[in-house]
Order: structure tokens, then C-alpha cells, then sequence
């Protein structure tokens, strides 16, 4: 499946448990020896009996992650054709961040509650003293300025000019693996089009660079809005697309709009990822 081409292998492990070990995602998400994929995705049975329904996430590198806001719009979307989500009906299911609520305005146009960002350095966790709208770093001799926030998942966020600038390609990976960020970050560069309308590029912690991020995108919105340079309703172009991300800011959640595609489907022997 794939949200505005950010793309994932999506498992039904609701009666068998997800044994895959790391080696093994990384064999499934090979590009060119594998399936491939930014994230992979185990929908299982909730820990949260709050909850309908649990999804893990796996990068492509076997490490996992906290939240997708791509692929849990993929796994409403994959919900809905099993027979288990209805169009319309608002459904908590449990991320590794914790709960989010769905709602699918059609077989394939999701709306997720990504719940209220958190701006608190502890929380990204980013190594400041205090929480700020602005912090820097010194990557590749040069001072970046950013923005952090985590939407489950740590991000910094930068604002740019050009989205082509060829030291993106250098700062997105040196970002990620900043000391800064004790367990790495998506790092996101943002342009800034006008009050309802921004550009995007994400580096991926355990991914690399993906065609869209939405969490990433959630990010940008949530910290250009605290810094008062956004509506309370925006669009967010990424190479793979648009998403629409709606804030009202501290004390409400975050809403992420945006469709969920079918690619294809099979079964693959776990015996042929064990080499």
C-alpha cells in the first residue's frame, strides 16, 4: 500500500503472531531482492482493550518506529476492506505511540486524530534546556536553525527557501543522526508558500529520504502554527502528494486528511527471508 507514495508491506497478523526479526524485514524491504518499502506494518489484536485493532512499524532498516501517519491511514484503509471499519464510523486503534482515532470519509480518503503535538524537549526527546520555538545546530560547518516536536515519533523541522538546494541531500541525513536527538529524528524542510499552503521534504530515521511523511508533515503545520505563520487549516505538498492538516493549536488534536491506495497483494514463505 502506499499514502501520497510513502509506501508499506501491510501484514494481517491478527491470528498469527509478527515473528519477523530484523534481518528479516530488512530482506523483505530490499528494493531490489525484496518486496521494499519505507515502513512495514503488522496489523494485530489490540494490548489496549480501549482499542480495536494494534499496528506496528518497522523502518526499512529493521528498527521500529512510533507512529506512521501515512500508514495508519493505509491500515483504516486496509481495516475497511477486510470488513472490519465502516465509512463514517470514528475507530480507536493503538499505535506504538499509543491510541489514535480514524474515520474513513471514503474507501480511500482517511481523516486521523494524530493527537495534540508535544513541544517539551523531554518529550521528543531532544537534549535542550528548555523548550523553545527556535534551537540550533552546528551540521556540516554550518548552523542549522529548527523547529522539534514529536507527533510519536521526534522531528526537526527546518524552514528553507528552496526545496531543490542540492546541501539538503548532505544536511537531511547529518540532522537525523544528530547527537542532539538521543534517538535520532525525521528531519523535515519546509517552504513556507503562504499562511494555508507549505512544501515539504522528510529524511527518515531508518528510511531515508520518502516520497511523504505524515507525521512529518503534521510537524511542520504544528510548528509553524506555534510560531504563528500558519492557518489553523493547511495543505502540505510532498513529493508523493497532498495532505491536509488541521490545527487549532495547544489543548486540541491534530487532524491529517488524506488518501490510502492498494498496490498489490501475495504471500511470502517466512522460510525465504531467512537468508
Amino acid at each position: 500500500m502506499h499514502g501520497i507514495g510513502n509506501d508499506f508491506v501491510v501484514l494481517d497478523c491478527r491470528e498469527h503472531a509478527f515473528a519477523l526479526q530484523p534481518a528479516q524485514i530488512r530482506a523483505l524491504g530490499d528494493r531490489h531482492t525484496g518486496v521494499g518499502f519505507d515502513q512495514l506494518i503488522s496489523i494485530e489484536p489490540p494490548r489496549d482493550p480501549s482499542c480495536a485493532f494494534y499496528y506496528g512499524i518497522w523502518n526499512t532498516d529493521g528498527s521500529p518506529s512510533g507512529q506512521c501517519g501515512n500508514g495508519v491511514r493505509c491500515v483504516a484503509a486496509w481495516l475497511h476492506r477486510a470488513g472490519a471499519l465502516a465509512i463514517g464510523e470514528l475507530v480507536m486503534i493503538e499505535s506504538p505511540s499509543g491510541p489514535v482515532t480514524v474515520r474513513l470519509a471514503n474507501a480511500h480518503e482517511v481523516t486521523v486524530d494524530m493527537g495534540e503535538p508535544v513541544f517539551e524537549p523531554a518529550g521528543i526527546p531532544l537534549l535542550a534546556d528548555s523548550m523553545a520555538d527556535h534551537y540550533e545546530v552546528v551540521v556540516d560547518n554550518r548552523t542549522l536553525v529548527f523547529g522539534a516536536v514529536s507527533m510519536g515519533n521526534p522531528h526537526a523541522v527546518v524552514t528553507v527557501n528552496d526545496l531543490a538546494d542540492p546541501a539538503l541531500e548532505q544536511l537531511g541525513p547529518l540532522l537525523t543522526a544528530h547527537a542532539s536527538f538521543a534517538e535520532g529524528a525525521n528531519a523535515g524542510f519546509v517552504q513556507r508558500v503562504d499562511r494555508s499552503h507549505l512544501r515539504l521534504r522528510v529524511h527518515e530515521r531508518g528510511a531515508g529520504w520518502t516520497r511523504a511523511c505524515g507525521t512529518g508533515a503534521c510537524a511542520a503545520m504544528a510548528i509553524l502554527h506555534q510560531r504563528g505563520e500558519v492557518s489553523d487549516s493547511v495543505t502540505v505538498e510532498l513529493p508523493g502528494g497532498k495532505l491536509r492538516i488541521d490545527w487549532s493549536g495547544p489543548g486540541h488534536p491534530l487532524w491529517m486528511s488524506g488518501p490510502a491506495a492498494f498496490v498489490f497483494e501475495g504471500e511470502w514463505p517466512v522460510s525465504a527471508l531467512s537468508g
